[in-house]
C-alpha cells in the first residue's frame, strides 16, 4: 500500500500528515487557515489522494510558516509513499478551467526538484491569506518531493479562482503521474535506471 505518515515539530509548527496515494479523495484538514484548508481539501478530492493534515503553527505571526512547512511535509510523504517508483506513469499535464481562469500544470516525478511558476495574482490577499504563499507552498513541496513542476496561468482575473485552479490542476496532474500502469508495473520509467 502506497501510504506515508510524517510528524514534524519545529519552534514554528507542529505538523502531522498522512496520505494514501490509492485513496478515494477523502480528507481531514486543520491548518488554522480556512483558505488553505479549502485548497488542500480540493487537492485531495481531485487527486483522489486521501489526506489527513493537522498543524499547530504560529499563525499569530502570519500563515507563512504553516503553509511552507506543510509543503515540506506533504512533499516528504509523497516521496516516501512512492517508494521505488516502479510502474508509475511519471509524467502528466492538465489544463484546467476555473470560471474565467485557465491554469496549466505539468509534472515529472523526476528525482530532480524544480518549480516553474508563471503566475501573477491580481491581488495580494485572498481574505487573510497572502497570495504569494501559493508559490511558497509549491516551492517547498517540489524540493522535498524531488519533482519537476510547471504551473502557468493562461488566463484569470480573480485571485481565488486562480489559486483554486492551480490546486485542482496540480491535483489532476499528480493523480495521473503517480498512477500505476499495470503493463509496466515492474519497470522504472527511466532509461537511466533511477529516479
Amino acid at each position: 500500500m502506497r501510504t506515508s505518515t510524517i510528524k514534524r515539530n519545529t519552534a514554528e509548527t507542529k505538523i502531522e500528515l498522512s496520505l494514501n496515494l490509492d485513496g478515494k479523495g477523502e480528507s481531514r484538514i486543520d491548518t488554522g487557515c480556512g483558505f488553505f484548508d479549502h485548497m488542500l481539501t480540493l487537492f485531495s478530492k481531485h487527486s483522489k489522494i486521501d489526506l489527513d493534515v493537522t498543524c499547530k503553527g504560529d499563525i499569530n505571526v502570519d500563515y507563512h510558516h504553516t503553509v511552507e512547512d506543510i509543503g515540506i511535509v506533504l512533499g516528504k510523504t509523497l516521496l516516501e509513499a512512492l517508494g521505488d517508483k516502479k510502474g508509475i506513469n511519471r509524467y502528466a499535464d492538465t489544463i484546467l478551467p476555473m470560471d474565467e481562469s485557465l491554469i496549466l500544470t505539468a509534472i515529472d516525478i523526476s528525482g530532480r526538484s524544480y518549480l516553474g511558476f508563471d503566475v501573477l495574482f491580481p491581488s495580494q490577499k485572498i481574505g487573510d491569506f497572502d497570495t504569494e504563499l501559493v508559490e511558497e507552498f509549491f516551492m517547498a513541496l517540489v524540493r522535498s518531493a524531488e519533482i519537476t513542476l510547471h504551473i502557468k496561468k493562461m488566463a484569470g482575473e480573480n485571485s481565488h479562482h486562480i489559486a483554486e485552479g492551480i490546486f485542482k490542476s496540480f491535483a489532476r496532474s499528480l493523480r495521473v503521474a503517480v498512477a500505476l500502469d499495470e503493463n509496466f508495473k515492474d519497470q522504472l520509467p527511466s532509461t537511466k535506471g533511477v529516479l
